[in-house]
């Protein structure tokens, strides 16, 4: 039981690390997410469905995220991260970590809605 919690723990602390790991090419993307529109009410509904129930395995068991009303323990707590978009579709297509890939699970465009939604509701 105390090996699995230390996994997991480890895990998580190798994910919020990565996320947070800045380098030139995402803090261009950054820059360019930062001057996009902020979320629409329907774009940010159509992302919370993807974070809570459209993505298998569903964002919400693995992360903490007020907004969503989650409370995963093997991610990062996405409302201490506040991630910007940019970061968040990093992950989501490449996996990091534990966390796996969902290019292929979920559409461009679902990508881009989710890390709209995290990125805008994270910390609030």
């Amino acid at each position: 039981m105390m090996r699995h919690t230390m996994n997991q723990a480890s895990a998580a602390f190798v994910m919020l690390l990565a996320l947070s790991a800045g380098s030139a090419s995402a803090q261009t993307a950054t820059s360019g997410a930062a001057n996009a529109a902020p979320p629409t009410a329907a774009e940010l509904a159509a992302g919370k469905k993807i974070f809570t129930t459209k993505a298998a395995p569903a964002c919400a068991l693995c992360h903490t995220l007020k907004d969503a009303d989650s409370s995963g323990d093997i991610g990062p707590v996405l409302d201490e991260l506040k991630p910007d978009a940019a970061r968040v579709e990093k992950a989501v297509r490449g996996g990091i970590g534990v966390m796996p890939s969902f290019k292929g699970l979920l559409s461009e465009d679902e990508i881009r809605t989710v890390a709209k939604y995290v990125s805008a509701v994270a910390g609030k």
